[in-house]
């Protein structure tokens, strides 16, 4: 079987052997899956392999769980292995499916050192399978590294130092990423190999009524509300975003945060809300049923999404809020850079990170024409980021290898 260039099929229907995590797993692939696949499905032939110890398990809709194939499934002839990689164990698994196959690679991040390590050092011990890949990947630098963690040796920034892309990656016939900061940084690593930057799909919330989801949250039309959206961690800047609202209320500004999704392990939110004299200006949903969740932003006057560091990857947060018409404050670094100012205002990465927080919220609350920020916003979203125009555009990239 063979593509032709025209974009057309010269022979029958184009093939997907799908791998990534899947419902109930709590990881943002997940979600960009189950999202993707369902018009994707209706551009090709797609199989769905089924995570392992997940069998019976799956959150999938009736058309997408009778895709699903056993994990011991064999490709097909002309059957295309679409791998997702992810820097965390949900994608462990998946390492292990690539050999042998046809595979393009979706690059979720830019940095897999963590998977790496999940892979021999978490699971399999094997330390000079690791040391293997990372000479693999960054030559004798990369040894080094591996051999500095055998004495318990290895910094926070290791990771993002030593990324371990060619370890993982070397062997894929052509990749996928959400950005082109992506597309770049994967072009050097493996020149001549093809990279698609396809812009990152979100669900599409539809209508939303902001008046009515702000009445259900407690919010009023007096309120700014800065929302961060998704699992909270400490490199997802909590400090600033905190320090920053008590800034600006310090001000006199009615500012309130609201936080939608789950906090990290030993994450202590309230109490830093109460010492720094939040109180209830510091609200916290929990995970949200899925309807709610995506329709969740249009409540909120700006999103917030500070991740450092970053692994590269495109924040499929920001999009949300983009869908629902609001725009989100990004940190000012690499990929968040290429979005425009006017629906992703940026704040500089490092010590004043916390004061242009509060500088943002007062400006919001000085401005009255912020608002017309929002179709700005929900354009930029429709602007290739709907599910949609994703699954065309990948398909037309698979079709395009020969």
């Amino acid at each position: 079987m063979c593509w032709g260039r025209s974009g057309t099929l010269d022979v029958m229907a184009l093939r997907i052997l799908w791998a990534s995590p899947l419902p109930p797993v709590r990881s943002g692939v997940s979600d960009y899956a189950v999202e993707l696949l369902r018009p994707l499905s209706g551009l090709a032939d797609v199989r769905i392999l089924t995570p392992p110890g997940s069998e019976g398990q799956q959150e999938l809709a009736p058309d997408l769980a009778s895709l699903l194939v056993p994990l011991e499934t064999t490709g097909n002839p002309g059957e295309i292995f679409v791998a997702h990689f992810g820097n965390n164990p949900y994608h462990r698994w998946i390492l292990e499916q690539c050999r042998g196959r046809r595979t393009v690679a979706v690059v979720h991040d830019l940095v897999l050192h963590h998977l790496l390590v999940h892979q021999f050092l978490d699971v399999g011990k094997d330390p000079d399978a690791f040391a293997a890949a990372m000479g693999e990947a960054h030559g004798d630098s990369g040894e080094a590294l591996a051999q500095a963690r055998t004495f318990g040796l290895s910094g926070r920034l290791d990771p993002f130092l030593f990324p371990a892309l060619k370890a993982l990656l070397g062997d894929c016939e052509a990749l996928i990423c959400h950005s082109e900061f992506g597309r770049r940084e994967l072009l050097k690593v493996f020149p001549g190999t093809p990279v698609l930057r396809m812009k990152l799909p979100v669900a599409d919330p539809g209508p939303v009524d902001r008046v009515k989801i702000r009445e259900k949250l407690g919010i009023s039309d007096q309120e700014i509300l800065m929302m961060h959206l998704g699992f909270l961690t400490p490199e997802k800047g909590l400090a600033p975003i905190l320090g920053g609202l008590a800034a600006a209320r310090g001000l006199g500004i009615n500012a309130r945060l609201l936080l939608v999704g789950e906090k990290a392990k030993g994450v202590e939110l309230q109490a830093v809300a109460e010492t720094l004299g939040l109180g209830r200006a510091v609200m916290s949903t929990g995970w949200l049923p899925w309807d709610e969740m995506v329709k969740a932003p249009a409540a909120a006057d700006v999103g917030v999404v500070l991740r450092v560091p970053s692994a590269g990857e495109t924040s499929a947060a920001v999009v949300r809020f983009l869908a629902c018409g609001t725009p989100a404050a990004v940190i000012a670094r690499r990929q968040f850079l290429e979005w425009p100012e006017e629906v992703a205002p940026r704040i500089t990465p490092g010590p004043s990170t916390t004061a242009e927080i509060a500088r943002l919220l007062s400006r919001i609350s000085k401005d009255g024409d912020w608002k017309a920020r929002r179709p700005a916003a929900r354009k930029f979203y429709e602007d290739g980021h709907t599910p949609e125009q994703a699954a065309k555009a990948m398909v037309e990239f698979l079709r395009s290898l020969s």
